[in-house]
């Protein structure tokens, strides 16, 4: 078990101008996307992210930091591999596009199973946030604890005895990945 000490100040909840701002480019989305179809459901949403002809759904918890999303992403074709990811303003334009970093990363929901994996730390030229792309060896599990918990904790391991703690809402994370499965089949 780790602590639940928060890394980042928990400030007021963005406000849906500002969340989807901040959902339009990620590294593997990278670009401005238009945000369609967008739906609250508690402290989460699900929306569509279109680009031309390419699409991705997205399910996202936008409540408990201001500088800070938790995602949860897929692609139609590819509902089947939906990935992870935290994205942190940063206040300043990344001059670069690459992973700058590989660190351990944990996470928790609730007071469960503890599941291992990495964090890759990405930034893309243009973007003044970077992100942190979980890989987990369990990510569907994750994904059903997720359905039916209440907090889930992050811990990033920066360096030995040098961590990020994390702690988001799942209040709503049920009804936002199952909308954002349903709009991924829909395709």
């Amino acid at each position: 078990m780790f602590s639940s000490r928060p890394f980042l100040s928990c400030l007021m909840p963005l406000s849906l101008s500002a969340l989807m701002g901040m959902t339009l480019a990620t590294p593997a989305l990278a670009g401005s996307y238009n945000v369609d179809d967008a739906r609250a459901h508690g402290d989460w949403h699900s929306l569509v992210l279109r680009l031309g002809n390419e699409r991705h759904v997205r399910a996202i918890e936008q409540h408990s930091y201001s500088d800070s999303v938790f995602s949860v992403n897929a692609t139609p074709d590819a509902c089947d591999r939906p990935w992870l990811e935290l994205r942190v303003e940063l206040d300043e334009v990344q001059a670069e596009t690459g992973t700058v970093n590989r660190v351990p990363v944990d996470l928790l929901i609730d007071e469960g199973w503890v599941h291992q994996g990495r964090a890759e730390f990405i930034t893309e030229r243009g973007n003044s946030g970077f992100y942190a792309r979980l890989v987990l060896p369990d990510t569907d599990e994750v994904l059903d604890e997720m359905r039916g918990g209440e907090t889930l904790r992050l811990r990033l391991h920066r360096a030995e005895d040098d961590h990020w703690f994390l702690v988001f809402s799942l209040d709503g994370a049920d009804a936002a990945l199952a909308r954002m499965e349903t709009l991924c089949r829909a395709g």
